[in-house]
Order: C-alpha cells, then sequence, then structure tokens
C-alpha cells in the first residue's frame, strides 16, 4: 500500500482554521468586555427565548472567546485532540452566535459563517497538518 503525500491545499485549509479560530476568538472576547463595561450597548428584541442580560451574555462570550483563542492556538501543533477540540469549539461557537443573533445581528452571522468555515476545514483537511 502506498503511503498518501499531504496535500498543501489541505494544510492550508488547516492553518486557515487555526488563524480563524483565534480571530473568531478575538472577536468573542471584545463582544463579551464590551457587554461588561456597557450594559446598554447591545438591545435585544422582546420576547426572545435567550432571556439573558446584557452582563451574562458578556460572560458567556468572554469564556468561549477564550477557548476559542486557545483552541486556535492549539490547532498549530497538527494533533488530534487539537483538532477535535477545534471542532468541538467551532460548534460552540457557531450555537452560540445563533442564539446571540437578536443582540447583534451583523456580528453573530459573521461568527457563524467564519465557525462553520472551520469546522468545514478541520474535518474535511484536518488530517494532512498532522503529516507535515
Amino acid at each position: 500500500m502506498q503511503q498518501r503525500s499531504p496535500s498543501g491545499a489541505a494544510v492550508g485549509w488547516t492553518m486557515f482554521a487555526a488563524f480563524m479560530m483565534i480571530l473568531i476568538g478575538a472577536w468573542w472576547i471584545i463582544a463579551g468586555l464590551v457587554a461588561l463595561v456597557n450594559d446598554d450597548f447591545y438591545v435585544a428584541t422582546k420576547n426572545y427565548l435567550f432571556k439573558f442580560d446584557a452582563t451574562s451574555w458578556g460572560w458567556i462570550h468572554l469564556i468561549i472567546g477564550i477557548l476559542v483563542l486557545l483552541a486556535g492556538f492549539g490547532l498549530f501543533s497538527g494533533a488530534v485532540w487539537a483538532r477535535t477540540v477545534g471542532v468541538i469549539m467551532g460548534l460552540v461557537a457557531a450555537l452560540a452566535g445563533f442564539a446571540w443573533l437578536p443582540w447583534y445581528p451583523f456580528w453573530a452571522i459573521l461568527i457563524v459563517v467564519a465557525s462553520v468555515a472551520v469546522i468545514w476545514a478541520l474535518t474535511a483537511h484536518g488530517r494532512d497538518i498532522s503529516e507535515v
């Protein structure tokens, strides 16, 4: 059986996922700090299912942001655990972004789209970075 050589494009997509996770983590951290510093910055719609106040969302975003940022740095190792954590944190970030949609739609949609791109890159091409 012939050994398959790693794809440069696949390694590039995994690096893209790592950088995007760092960026998504930074966005969440900024969103969390904004909510913690200024409770009146975000305005939610009435009768929304996830009725958290701005301070609660601030802590949620800050914690998710730190975890996603750390997972992004872990992806540079190419380890299976880092890719697994990357996919899980991408899923958590996408779900939190969806839940946050009424509070700040532009950033929520941007984070959901970036998280989906990260999940795709890690599941479709993540294996090749460990071979480089």
